[in-house]
């Protein structure tokens, strides 16, 4: 089995190699990002494990770039099974603050490449029986303070990806998203990372307080729910975006007091 990863150089996309290199799953990887360093540790990482892989490193954000990996990829391993899009950029801007080229940069990369992905390997995902998994946010469905062009690119994101499982389903290709909530990554890296750090500490501390289940997500729980919409044991499911967000967006009720004043 094949599997073709973008933003394989860290977080949840390293992740996503490490896990579908157990027990064999994905024998063969073409690990995809701009960082060439982390895509390199990536590959020993999963080569330790007998996995063929394969690097490139490259610039999503180019049209050419998304048709460059899936032509590597059948090259290298002769069919590809799955396609996991997880590459994205955060730009921390409101709308009036929000200038053209950053709105631009952030649908180059966290929404166009699934498409192109999967116009480039539409052919071969058809003749595997293969599928595509997309990683969007919680943000692409709840409007968020300062990340407005992240959500709206993540939004767009959620609905591609069901016009693509409403599309190419009749060719046997599934498409499927998974939206994270407080995960960490290197998105969050600036944010609540750092537990040394007394700002990053007060911040972890406030995010947990608010979520259900009290902790902050990890690359690999986000991993192996893409991985499990990716492989056989998900053969009848398409179109669906599922939350990891340890049930963030259970909230609002509680937090804005919702159901308080009401008789029992």
């Amino acid at each position: 089995m094949s599997i073709v990863i973008t933003g394989a150089a860290s977080g949840i996309g390293r992740a996503v190699a490490q896990l579908g290199a157990l027990g064999g799953r994905y024998g063969e990887m073409l690990l995809v990002d701009i960082n060439s360093q982390g895509l390199d540790e990536t590959a020993a990482l999963v080569s330790k494990a007998g996995v063929n892989a394969k690097v490139l490193a490259l610039d999503l954000a180019k049209p050419d770039s998304a048709f460059a990996a899936i032509d590597l990829a059948h090259r290298e391993f002769g069919r590809i099974d799955s396609v996991i899009s997880n590459a994205g950029i955060l730009r921390s801007a409101s709308l009036k603050d929000l200038d053209v080229e950053t709105f631009d940069l952030m649908f180059d990369i966290n929404t166009r490449p699934t498409w192109l992905l999967g116009k480039a390997a539409h052919g071969h995902l058809s003749a595997s029986g293969g599928s595509i998994v997309a990683t969007a946010s919680i943000s692409g469905e709840q409007p968020t303070p300062n990340l407005a062009n992240y959500s709206a690119s993540k939004a767009a994101l959620i609905m591609l990806v069901k016009q693509m499982a409403l599309e190419w389903g009749p060719d046997g290709i599934r498409c499927n998203c998974v939206s994270p909530g407080p995960t960490f990554t290197g998105l969050t890296a600036k944010a609540f990372n750092d537990a040394n750090d007394p700002t990053h500490a007060e911040n972890r501390r406030r995010r947990e307080a608010a979520l259900p289940l009290r902790k902050i997500g990890t690359p690999e729980e986000v991993a192996s729910l893409i991985l499990f919409l990716a492989g056989a044991e998900a053969s009848q499911i398409t179109g669906v975006n599922v939350n990891v967000d340890g049930g963030q967006t259970l909230a609002l009720m509680p937090a804005t007091g919702g159901g308080s004043g009401h008789a029992k």
